[in-house]
C-alpha cells in the first residue's frame, strides 16, 4: 500500500491529486504544519523533516514533481506521462520541473515573509517583488494557453498536475487575482477535475479523522 505524508495545502499536494487522478489506493498521514517544528518523530520518517513522504514498498521519494513522475511512468496506461519518443516529450519534462523549480520557489519566499515569520520580521517589499516574480514567470503559460487546453501532449498530463499546485498555492496567498486570461481559464480547468476535487475532500477529511487542523498554514499562523 502505498503511502504519503501530507500537510494541508503543501507541496504534497501534487502527489495527493496524482494518486486521486490514477485511482489507486493510498494511506494518508496528516500532519500539521512544517511537521519538522510539530511533530519531532516526524524526523524519524523523513530526516528533512518535509512533506511530501512517499512510500511505496521498499520506494522512498521526498520530491513532489519526482513522484509525479514516478506515478505516471509506473501506470503509463493512465495517460498522464508523455512517451519518450512522443511529440511533446521535451515539454513534458520542461513543465513538470518548471512547476516546482521555477513557480514554487519565489513563493515560497512570500510565504515565509508574509506569513511564517513573526510580524517585526515581516518584509511587505519582499513578499511584493517575490510575488511580481512569481506572476512574471507564468508569462511563459500564457500564450501557449491561448491556443492549448493543457501544457503539452494535447491532454492532461502530471506536467499540469506539478504547475496546477503551483497554482493553487497561489490562489491561497491571493495571487490569483493577479492571474492572466490563459492562465485564469486554465486553472479553473483543473480546479473542475473531479480527482482534483477528490483531492481536496481527502485531506480534509484525513484531517480531521487524525485530528490535524484542516486550515491551510496560511490561516493558522
Amino acid at each position: 500500500m502505498i503511502r504519503l505524508h501530507h500537510c494541508i495545502s503543501a507541496r504534497s499536494f501534487r502527489p495527493l491529486w496524482m494518486l486521486e487522478e490514477l485511482g489507486l489506493p493510498y494511506a494518508l498521514s496528516m500532519h500539521d504544519f512544517p511537521p519538522r517544528v510539530r511533530d519531532e518523530a516526524f524526523l524519524e520518517t523523513n530526516p528533512l523533516g518535509t512533506v511530501p513522504a512517499f512510500f511505496d514498498g521498499e520506494v522512498g521519494m521526498t520530491e513532489s514533481a519526482a513522484i509525479c513522475q514516478y506515478l505516471a511512468a509506473r501506470h503509463p496506461e493512465a495517460g498522464l506521462e508523455v512517451a519518450s519518443d512522443a511529440p511533446g516529450f521535451a515539454d513534458y519534462l520542461n513543465f513538470l520541473h518548471f512547476g516546482e523549480a521555477t513557480l514554487t520557489v519565489p513563493q515560497t519566499l512570500v510565504l515565509r515573509y508574509a506569513h511564517f515569520e513573526p510580524p517585526e520580521r515581516r518584509q511587505p517589499q519582499v513578499v511584493e517583488d517575490y510575488s511580481r516574480w512569481f506572476l512574471s514567470r507564468l508569462r511563459t503559460l500564457e500564450p501557449r494557453l491561448e491556443r492549448e487546453r493543457y501544457l503539452c501532449a494535447g491532454r492532461f498530463t502530471a506536467a499540469d498536475v506539478s504547475v496546477g499546485y503551483a497554482l493553487l498555492l497561489a490562489s491561497h496567498l491571493g495571487l490569483d487575482a493577479r492571474f492572466k486570461p490563459g492562465v485564469r481559464e486554465y486553472w479553473t480547468r483543473l480546479q473542475a477535475r473531479e480527482a482534483f476535487q477528490r483531492a481536496l475532500k481527502a485531506e480534509q477529511d484525513a484531517a480531521l479523522a487524525q485530528g490535524v487542523s484542516p486550515e491551510t498554514a496560511m490561516a493558522i499562523r
